[in-house]
């Protein structure tokens, strides 16, 4: 089995949710209870995985062990990004992770040289007293503010020494009972008071560590700057890959027929004189001969920008590919009737599908053919399913070297999934973001 991912990781940028006005204690109170108990997690996982790791790197099993925790932190990174991004209904600047590459120890080597994973490393780290002590405050500000502000209703049953003095009479040399009540009950009214605001303010400080650690504006502008790079080297290695290909078939087809055709005129030319009869076969040749190269020009023409894609979309377009494939074909299009997408989204998706169809035809020796489009959001989906002998591999100077530097141009990504003896399974994911909609 072989698989290969052709772009970058995408940055994640998290959306912000409004928040009400009404639940936004609520939900700065449940951050912080919440925290502390997931950030113990975080930082027993943490703890455990470098000790581990560094006890035993010298054999090279705490390789894999750090690398584990690394991509540990990670996940806990990227909840906590989302949940800042609830609480405080403020989008986090981008962060980005660079892509990941390499099987066994040179891809684990990648996976420790990834600074972000640090980063995140170090935020489980750096924030796990700071949730403590959140959580502390939190509970003591709102709870014994409660608990103070009812103190009527549950200490009169408490049992009392003579001998026993309270807060108020250590304070003031006052042992009133109404005065002590009277007294609890204005802490209680106090703190409860003064609970948003302290909420407000431990979240805030969570939250700029958060945004000090687990974002980073700066690397992610610079491998968007590597993305788009490679995008326009994919786009130039796909056009070249293109040009001479048509190139290759214009002389392989149509050129010779013409060139035949060039001399059947210049000999119907010469017969004509001296011997018409002759001519005449000559010209019904002439005349196959241009038929058959008009008929490889469309589909020359089909395969650069076949009008029908222009004119009708995607689904009628894979429709026509599908019917002139030579092998059987199921093609199912889950697609919004009528939509229409960008245009170089279209031509990707439709040069993914006709290029696949074109290998399974020369080369799979397959019976039988699936293609399927669906769509979300964010990406089409295009898988190409054939039941044939497999081996296809996506290095370059195979076939479908063509395929990722033409999803590599868009920020797309292919799968191949053929191991030896079949079946062979192409999965390509085509952004509809970053390219913008018809």
């Amino acid at each position: 089995m072989t698989e290969t991912t052709t772009s970058f990781e995408p940055i994640p940028v998290p959306v912000a949710a409004p928040v009400p006005r009404g639940g936004r204690f609520g939900r700065q109170l449940s951050y912080l209870l919440v925290g502390f108990p997931l950030g113990a997690a975080a930082f027993v996982v943490a703890i455990g995985g470098l000790a581990a790791g560094a006890a035993s790197f010298a054999v090279l099993l705490g390789v894999p062990i750090l690398v584990a925790t690394l991509a540990a932190a990670r996940g806990f990174a990227e909840l906590e990004r989302r949940r800042v991004v609830a609480v405080t209904g403020r989008e986090l600047p981008p962060h980005a992770y660079r892509e990941r590459a390499g099987e066994g120890f040179k891809g684990w080597w990648r996976a420790l040289r990834e600074p972000q994973s640090w980063r995140d490393l170090a935020h489980i780290l750096v924030s796990f007293p700071l949730r403590v002590v959140s959580c502390c405050i939190a509970l003591t500000w709102t709870l014994g503010g409660l608990g103070e502000l009812l103190y009527a209703a549950w200490s009169w049953p408490i049992p009392r020494d003579p001998g026993k003095q309270g807060l108020l009479d250590l304070m003031f040399g006052i042992s009133s009972r109404a005065a002590e009540i009277a007294f609890n009950t204005g802490i209680g009214v106090l703190l409860l008071a003064t609970a948003a605001p302290v909420v407000r303010a431990l979240v805030a400080v969570q939250a700029a560590l958060a945004r000090g650690l687990l974002t980073n504006e700066r690397s992610a502008l610079q491998i968007r700057t590597e993305q788009l790079a490679l995008g326009r080297r994919s786009a130039v290695a796909a056009e070249a890959q293109t040009l001479r290909r048509l190139e290759r078939d214009l002389h392989d087809g149509p050129q010779q027929r013409l060139v035949r055709l060039t001399m059947d005129l210049e000999t119907v030319a010469r017969r004509l004189d001296d011997d018409p009869d002759r001519a005449r076969p000559l010209v019904a040749e002439m005349i196959s001969q241009s038929h058959e190269a008009l008929s490889e020009l469309r589909a020359l023409s089909r395969g650069i920008a076949p009008p029908i894609l222009a004119d009708r979309g995607l689904a009628p377009a894979l429709t026509a590919a599908a019917a002139r494939c030579p092998i059987p074909v199921e093609l199912t299009t889950d697609l919004p009737p009528g939509r229409r997408f960008a245009a170089a989204v279209e031509n990707t998706a439709y040069f993914v599908v006709t290029e696949a169809l074109t290998n399974v035809a020369k080369h799979a020796r397959a019976e039988h053919c699936a293609v399927s489009v669906r769509m979300d959001e964010r990406a089409l989906f295009v898988r190409v399913w054939d039941d044939g002998c497999g081996g296809a591999h996506p290095g370059k100077g195979h076939g479908l070297a063509g395929l990722i530097d033409r999803l590599a141009a868009v920020e797309g990504r292919l799968d191949v999934d053929s191991p030896a003896g079949g079946p062979t399974t192409l999965a390509a994911e085509v952004p509809l973001s970053g390219v913008g909609e018809g």
